[in-house]
């Protein structure tokens, strides 16, 4: 691992500035890799899951790995060009601009749960912007991790593209390494290990972290409609989505007949759960755990439970579940659920709504429902989010041209476009001198023209 990084930062210190050519074929050859190796990545991620939908991979990984390929190739030329800045009287004739440069070596740490996506999309910024990119993908995904690291080895140079293997104890170190940047995807709990670990070095990080994502429903909205799209961004990946909704909120009196309508929505979309290949396994046996025990509690505590009516699961996978006014103190209020458990909780006014919201931490999306676009704009005020979409789910971070990222405990920093490029690239200030420096004729000795100088600009 640590001669993996002397490698590229010492190329990225002799070769600090790429070409626009070199750039691009850095941007093709990952273009192709996904595309040649599209069926291994499909089998080696469905592997890992222990059953992991074919689609999911394509359309929520692939589909948006290459987008942002093809929109990074096609804007990065622009990207590169130098900005140009006003310059003030005080300082004419002169000219000023920022020059984009790149960092060096960008660290990037992956998780599992969407192991292709979340690897390469900071990856492509990283490269657009002129970079070196070290990878650690995550553990729990071997088979996924070490194709990946045996196709980057294949198409890029060592002082390009390199791919850490390894436990946790690999990610610690990995995470103490210099680089000019570092990016972690993950829970906020291992963030803060990621960041005191990255302090040594004093190293700036993007951290894509999690949270309790709220949706929010304006009474009058129709439930069919919200229903059926928070059913989609919640059961996806079996609800393995870092900005899944993790729990609603509905006019009080309609609580009961949402979750009945999510349920339904569900079934629709996963008729049958045990042998049905559109429905993704939860990643292990202690994240499975977890999740059981959340449901367990919510029995305990006289929650009204709605289950899939194929709950079978001894194959790994756990239904869509919908908890009706969970307890305030229990598990599915107080973490990130990151499952197939819904919690929808009944509202008398939207100020309760906002309040109960804010009591979480600030989220990495929000979901707002609403034929009003008061009560959007109320909402977005209010409740301060990493990102959103409105009347729908999930869909914000799919485009190209917005920032993805988190805001307080769920992150720092994003990503995405020229927004990535920009984060992995450093601002430089240029001032260039014009013929006459009238600056530095006012002295010193400071005498009249300074004098008159200060007069005016202090005006």
């Amino acid at each position: 691992m640590n001669a993996q990084f002397e490698r590229l930062y010492a190329a990225s210190r002799s070769s600090p500035l790429p070409s626009l050519v070199e750039r691009r074929d850095r941007l093709d050859r990952l273009k192709a890799l996904i595309v040649e190796e599209r069926a291994r990545f499909v089998e080696a991620i469905s592997n890992d899951f222990g059953g992991r939908a074919r689609s999911e991979t394509e359309l929520l990984e692939m589909v948006p790995a290459l987008t942002s390929l093809s929109h990074a190739r096609k804007h990065v030329a622009r990207w590169m060009q130098d900005e140009r800045r006003h310059v003030s009287m005080t300082f004419r004739p002169s000219r000023a601009w920022i020059r984009y440069e790149p960092l060096g070596v960008i660290g990037v740490i992956s998780p599992w749960n969407y192991p292709l996506l979340l690897a390469l999309s900071p990856m492509i910024d990283a490269l657009a912007a002129g970079n070196r990119v070290m990878l650690k993908p995550s553990e729990l995904t071997p088979t996924f991790s070490n194709l990946l690291a045996q196709c980057m080895a294949t198409r890029f140079a060592d002082d390009e593209v390199a791919v850490t293997i390894g436990d946790v104890d690999i990610a610690r170190s990995f995470s103490s390494l210099p680089f000019d940047h570092l990016v972690f995807t993950g829970s906020t709990e291992i963030g803060r290990h990621v960041m005191r670990a990255a302090a040594e070095n004093l190293t700036p990080l993007t951290l894509e972290l999690g949270g309790k994502s709220p949706a929010i429903i304006d009474d009058g909205y129709p439930l069919d409609k919200a229903a059926s799209s928070i059913s989609f961004g919640k059961f996806i990946n079996a609800g393995q989505t870092c900005i899944a909704p993790d729990y609603v909120m509905v006019p009080e009196q309609q609580a009961s007949e949402f979750g009945q309508k999510v349920l339904s929505a569900a079934q629709a979309s996963y008729p049958c759960i045990e042998d049905n290949s559109d429905y993704t396994n939860i990643i292990s046996d202690r994240h499975r755990s977890r999740l059981r025990q959340a449901i367990s509690e919510a029995h305990e505590l006289g929650s009204i439970v709605l289950t899939h009516p194929d709950a079978t699961n001894s194959n790994g996978k756990l239904p869509p579940t919908v908890i009706i006014n969970p307890h305030p103190d229990s598990l599915l209020l107080k973490e990130e659920i990151f499952g197939p458990i819904l919690p929808v909780l009944g509202y008398k006014r939207l100020e309760d709504a906002v309040s109960f919201t804010k009591k979480l931490g600030r989220p990495l999306a929000l979901y707002s429902f609403s034929n009003s676009k008061r009560f959007h704009e109320t909402l977005m005020e209010r409740v301060i989010s990493g990102g959103a979409t409105l009347n729908g789910t999930l869909l914000h971070i799919g485009q190209d041209d917005l920032p993805f990222g988190g805001v307080g405990s769920s992150g720092t920093g994003s990503y995405h476009g020229v927004h990535g490029f920009r984060r992995f690239s450093h601002a430089r200030a240029v001032h260039h001198v014009g013929k006459i420096n009238t600056f530095e004729m006012m002295g010193p000795p400071w005498r009249n023209l300074a004098a008159v100088t200060t007069k005016v600009l202090l005006r």
